[in-house]
């Protein structure tokens, strides 16, 4: 078992390592194919692994690795621990970032020898470190997995980095994660210093225990000590899941390769945030002010972020805007204790977003690099696979019934709705809306129609003007890489190496969600049941912690008020819960078709009817293709007053000033000195010797005179 779990991260750690060192002299066969081969390896030993826990009792595998780090009492241990929440991560890590991978051998065949030996090093680096992140016992060793997916963020998105755009885009998003891992950090040493262990089972275990005492933690109570812990935990997740205000990275990550859009957006690195509150579910139960903190940020990064999607004109940036906008779904749920929804959501929208993405890929690989959704139109009948994927992809995001999408997003707007929050729900339901239809003005432009315009190489800043919204034709420069290598005499849809990942997300877009379907459809919400042992405590901590002399404490839904419980596994909901269900059920249905509808009537039928809108609502259209001027505000308040003070007060005053001037001080001072007591050294032994004489004298002068 040790060797089992331990080659879960290992091997596509072991393809990075072959690529990275002896990559240029591979062929592009070998090394894509290399990496393709520890995935889909990882992969396998992962379904070995989940096999082999759903046979435990209970149903975790945990791996001590030995002790990492010691300083008195601070002891941690690299353990890994395989559990439910954290085998449906492995299996989405590996399964998708398989199909991934082997999409990536297509799509960037045109690169050089050692730049896609290098591509594929990244992509394996990047798949290593989220699995140590998802299989970390303790908040230490989930901090290297951590760190890790924000360097091959950094690495990847700027991956062409003689691309002035895509080089700013990597040092964006990992200037901007930084500041969330400060927050995780702060949070990890209070929770050192409240519990004195950094273990998730003994802090989830000590947080039960504690969470009634008013004074627990000298003059503050463990309510207040645990929101102040939590609200920095979350200041880290809002960073990699871009959440607000550390959202503005992940739009501009499309500038990488489309391949790593798919893999950071869909199965790695911005699931990261939602993985860290689950895993923590105890622990922010008892912090219901910030599950309240969670729940706002979460509904208000969703609305935000989907207005924005409808007036954006690239295909990959409104699909970046999508991920945002479905991380604030999660957020939402989590911020509602529904954290088996979050999980479910996560998980289908892993494979819906990886063929967008992936889609717009092929896409953007026929067109020869055009991006502009103005510059397409007809692409169905020569994109026939690439089309039928991605409509399927489209709908499921949708939340269309029977596909993934509606189970998960109606969980979550059920449990948001019965939990109370009917604001919060009316927002949601209200983005629903909106991500139907920005997603199908993008299928409509893109795939029916006409052709507006011969794609071309290009890259397609969003326009400000709305008289430009869908009309205006825009010329443009190279690229400056030729990885989209397209076909600029007639359109041809995506290799197999392509098209094979696509259709297996597309039946994945279909078929995931059945794990999940709810009691009022006449399902048992498999999903739900499966995860629930992840967000209680272990029965062995319990035992541990009773005999104490703590409060015993059976699981979460034992010490968190009613608003705060996890989802419970009962077998069959009360018959006022299924009605209010299927009726919500029936809205959100109701929802998508709107949002189809309305695309369709301003893409396809009454385009002028969209740049009419776009006039009238001058200032609000101008809002929304500058995402609200946060990049802008950011500039002015936080970027430039840094600057100015570093380059006027810090570096010229502090720097050059005190700092510098104090080492080049003591410097002079030591040169000038050298200088006068050289001039003692004249080489002459008649000196020499008189001056020893005279400090003779002198010595015994100052003797007999005090004595």
């Amino acid at each position: 078992m040790v060797t089992m779990l331990l080659l879960i991260p290992l091997l596509p750690f072991a393809g990075f390592l072959v690529n990275a060192f002896v990559g240029k002299r591979l062929s592009k066969s070998v090394s894509g194919g290399l990496a393709c081969a520890v995935m889909l390896a990882a992969f396998g030993v992962s379904v070995l692994s989940v096999w082999t826990m759903l046979g435990a009792e209970p149903r975790a595998l945990r791996v001590d690795l030995g002790m990492w780090l010691a300083s008195g009492d601070l002891q941690v241990p690299f353990v890994l621990r395989l559990d439910p929440l954290s085998a449906v991560m492995i299996l989405v890590v590996t399964g998708i970032g398989s199909l991934i991978h082997i999409y990536s051998v297509g799509y960037m065949h045109e690169e050089p020898d050692s730049e896609y030996a290098r591509y594929f090093s990244y992509l394996n680096l990047f798949a290593s470190f989220m699995l140590i992140l998802v299989l970390g016992a303790n908040f230490p060793v989930m901090f290297v997995g951590w760190e890790g997916v924000g360097l091959c963020s950094y690495l990847l998105i700027g991956f062409w980095f003689t691309k002035q755009s895509a080089a700013d885009a990597g040092k964006k998003a990992f200037i901007v994660n930084r500041i969330g891992n400060l927050g995780f950090i702060l949070g990890m040493l209070l929770i050192f210093v409240t519990f004195g262990s950094l273990d998730f089972q003994d802090v989830a275990a000590r947080a039960a225990a504690r969470a009634a005492e008013p004074a627990a933690f000298g003059m503050l109570s463990a309510e207040a000590v645990m929101t102040i812990a939590t609200l920095l935990l979350f200041l880290g997740a809002a960073g990699k899941s871009a959440q607000i205000p550390l959202h503005v990275w992940l739009p501009d990550a499309m500038e990488g390769p489309t391949p790593v859009s798919a893999l950071i957006h869909a199965a790695t690195m911005v699931t990261a945030g939602v993985y860290l509150i689950g895993r923590n579910a105890v622990l922010f139960s008892h912090a219901p002010f910030t599950l309240a903190v969670v729940a706002a940020i979460g509904v208000a990064t969703a609305l935000m972020a989907g207005t924005i999607g409808l007036v954006q004109n690239d295909i990959k940036r409104v699909l970046a805007y999508s991920t945002v906008s479905q991380l604030g779904y999660m957020f939402l749920a989590m911020g509602v204790g529904a954290y088996a929804a979050g999980i479910f959501h996560l998980y289908t929208h892993a494979f819906f977003k990886a063929l967008l993405f992936l889609g717009s890929g092929a896409v953007i690989h026929a067109l020869a690099g055009e991006q502009d959704l103005r510059n397409m139109g007809g692409l169905k009948k020569h994109l026939p696979i690439t089309y039928w994927t991605f409509l399927i992809g489209a709908l499921a995001i949708a939340g269309v019934p029977l596909l993934s999408g509606f189970f998960s997003k109606d969980e979550i707007l059920f449990r948001t709705f019965s939990s109370g929050h009917t604001f919060l729900w009316l927002i949601g339901v209200i983005t629903s809306l909106l991500t139907a239809t920005y997603m199908f003005r993008l299928v409509f432009l893109a795939f029916h129609g006409e052709r507006r315009h011969d794609a071309h190489d290009g890259d397609h800043p969003e326009e400000e003007e709305p008289v430009r919204h869908i009309a205006h034709v825009m010329a443009s420069p190279a690229p400056a890489h030729g990885a989209h290598g397209g076909h600029r005499h007639g359109l041809h849809d995506a290799p197999p190496s392509m098209a094979i990942p696509l259709i297996v997300l597309a039946i994945g877009s279909i078929v995931a969600g059945y794990v999940g379907v709810p009691h009022a459809l006449g399902g048992a919400n498999h999903i739900e049941t499966f995860l629930e042992p992840s967000f209680e405590i272990e029965a062995n901590r319990e035992r541990e912690f009773t005999a104490a002399g703590f409060s015993p404490i059976s699981s979460i839904q034992a010490t968190a008020p009613q608003h705060e419980r996890a989802p419970t596994t009962e077998t069959h909901a009360p018959a006022a819960d299924e009605r209010t269900e299927l009726m919500l059920m029936g809205l959100s249905s109701g929802i998508a078709v709107a949002g189809i509808g309305i695309a369709a009537y301003f893409s396809l039928r009454r385009r002028d009817a969209a740049d009419a809108l776009a006039h009238r609502f001058h200032g609000l259209y101008r809002l929304l293709c500058n995402k609200y001027y946060v990049d802008e505000l950011y500039e002015a308040v936080i970027v430039q007053p840094i600057k100015l003070l570093s380059t006027g007060g810090l570096w010229k005053g502090v720097d050059a000033g005190f700092i510098d001037g104090t080492v080049n001080g003591v410097g002079l001072t030591v040169r000038t000195g050298s200088g006068a007591l050289r001039r003692l050294q004249t080489g002459s032994i008649r000196t020499y010797a008189a001056s020893l004489f005279l400090g003779v004298v002198l010595i015994l002068g100052y003797y007999l005179l005090r004595y």
